[in-house]
């Protein structure tokens, strides 16, 4: 894949993000949390999971978990120290597991917050396709790659459909991350009725946009502008790895 490593203006969309969840009285809160939740819990049932749980106890351990960021106002220490929302999510769980909190106060599902109905059929999925029986870790890093990615690439077919393009997306999405397996330009071009330069002019495009969207994402999920380049090699390593 090629590394999206440019100059992009940094935001703070996933901090403003945070600071609504960890308010619950402000207005706005209930979806931010929501917003988290979705964003971010594949890489922790990972990481569950891994550590031996059960596929039911990992959703309500996940479940307790962010109620607990909440309750506990652990994300004001986030916004306030900076640093990678990875690294501090990974710790905040083990802490969270450490300090034995019991299956009932993990499966309150809410104490009074509002929760979030959780699909994890596809979380399971891939846990269950890993041949590498990776650690706990291990598993948690490489499924939040994929998440991140998972999230740019929904972005460009979002982009790509409302411009009706979502045919095209769907002819040269493999290309876009490298994928050897991809169908010949030739091929694409002749069902597209595209000359095949035309299609590597497309697929060219498409992984420029790609690359702007996945680095948008990382910025979402770290401190400072500084990090982002760093944070994106260290992506890009667990998935080529």
């Amino acid at each position: 894949m090629d590394s999206p490593i440019g100059s992009a203006r940094f935001t703070t969309t996933h901090w403003s993000v945070i600071l609504e969840a960890a308010r619950p009285e402000a207005p706005g809160s209930v979806d931010a949390f929501a917003r988290l939740y979705r964003d971010y819990w594949p890489p922790l049932y990972a990481y569950l999971r891994r550590r031996g749980y059960s596929h039911h106890e990992a959703e309500d351990l996940n479940q307790g978990f962010f109620v607990s960021l909440i309750e506990r106002d652990r994300l004001r220490d986030l916004e306030r120290g900076g640093g990678r929302f990875r690294s501090f999510l990974l710790t905040a769980l083990q802490n969270f597991l450490a300090n034995a909190w019991d299956r009932a106060t993990a499966a309150k599902r809410g104490g009074g917050q509002a929760t979030v109905a959780l699909d994890a059929v596809d979380a399971e999925s891939r846990f269950l396709a890993d041949p590498t029986q990776a650690a706990p870790e291990t598993g948690f890093e490489r499924e939040w790659a994929f998440t991140v990615i998972e999230h740019a690439m929904r972005a460009l077919a979002s982009e790509l459909r409302a411009a009706g393009k979502e045919t095209l997306y769907d002819h040269l999405k493999p290309h876009l991350q490298g994928d050897r397996n991809g169908r010949p330009y030739a091929e694409i071009a002749a069902d597209l009725g595209m000359s095949e330069g035309a299609v590597k002019v497309g697929v060219h495009r498409l992984r420029q946009r790609y690359g702007e969207l996945l680095r948008a994402e990382v910025a979402r999920t770290v401190g400072s502008e500084g990090e982002i380049a760093e944070e994106l090699r260290h992506l890009i390593a667990i998935v080529s790895g």
